[in-house]
């Protein structure tokens, strides 16, 4: 999923209000260099207007002004602490600044805006795959070691709308699903898939369960960690909540180079060789790895892989 532009969020002047939407509106057909000529004016009439910076900066890329760009994403972080927009995932792609974690409200306010229609642009326009290859992967591994799939528990991370889980369900007696958006997890309980729910971040409810000993046979994260740069500390906690003999599967989107980049669609791509290290770091056994095209983007197929691990050698999940 890429970010479907940003919310916005008023400069508290009327006027520059309107005259952003002025701007937006001459962007909309076509004419980007008035819409980024009356941006000028807005921000120079309202310098904290976070939004209206953050709109000429994205009008700039877009007319081949990367100086200019990055000057305008600047000061929109600037005026955004929290990088509700993203500026700061902006700056990096430009290669004005380091890759930084996805704040939560940005997460939060992406998402919320793109679940009304998630599954739909998922299934009809992105050949989605995620849930699907999951499925398979896990099913041929849990053979591999000699068991039928089924499983007491599984715990969904950032289930979304619930596309694993219905995935998932016939082979699973307690589901729980956890996701930052709440109009994502509004969406999944209207499926009457689960038997809990939580709007919550990933680390911190993974922090809460290990405090109350939970366990679970099997823990998902399909297409979540596109959203996150430094893997380590959230495979620490999943082996940690891993019953003695359960099992963490997951898709990522991949490159061929080292380590982690940021794509052009502000999804952060994990690297096989850092994958590998990871995933032994967290005292993780690797059970699979498997080149896979999880989604498409723009017609053509996304590189990824789907990996299934355990932490039966190594102890992970036992107390």
């Amino acid at each position: 999923m890429t970010d479907t532009g940003p919310l916005f969020v008023s400069s508290g002047d009327l006027l520059s209000d309107r005259r952003y939407k002025a701007a937006v509106e001459l962007a909309g057909r076509g004419d980007f260099v008035a819409a980024a000529d009356l941006l000028a004016q807005t921000v120079e009439v309202a310098p904290g207007f976070a939004t209206a910076w953050f709109t000429l900066g994205a009008i700039r890329d877009r007319l081949g002004d990367r100086d200019g760009a990055v000057v305008a994403f600047r000061a929109a972080s600037r005026a955004d602490p929290d990088d509700y927009h993203g500026a700061r995932l902006q700056l990096a792609r430009l290669g004005a600044g380091v890759a930084p974690g996805m704040s939560e409200p940005y997460l939060r306010r992406l998402f919320d805006q793109y679940a009304a229609r998630y599954d739909a642009a998922l299934s009809e326009h992105l050949n989605y795959r995620g849930p699907a290859l999951l499925r398979d992967a896990v099913e041929s591994a849990w053979r591999r070691i000699g068991r039928a799939i089924h499983f007491n528990s599984l715990l969904d991370l950032g289930c979304g709308t619930g596309l694993a889980g219905a995935a998932f369900r016939p082979f699973v007696e307690r589901l729980v699903g956890v996701d930052l958006s709440a109009a994502m997890i509004a969406r999944a309980q209207a499926k009457t898939l689960y038997d809990r729910l939580v709007v919550g971040e990933v680390v911190d409810f993974l922090a809460d369960e290990i405090a109350k000993g939970a366990k679970y046979d099997l823990v998902l994260a399909a297409d979540v960690f596109v959203y996150v740069n430094d893997l380590a500390p959230i495979l620490i906690s999943i082996a940690r909540v891993l019953a003695p003999t359960g099992i963490v599967a997951f898709t990522v989107e991949t490159h061929s180079g080292a380590g982690i980049a940021l794509l052009p669609t502000l999804r952060f791509a994990h690297s096989e060789p850092y994958l590998r290290d990871v995933i032994a770091a967290a005292g993780l056994k690797l059970l699979a790895l498997e080149q896979a095209a999880i989604r498409t983007e723009k017609a053509a197929p996304v590189a990824g892989l789907v990996i299934v691990a355990d932490g039966r050698d190594s102890g992970a999940g036992q107390d």
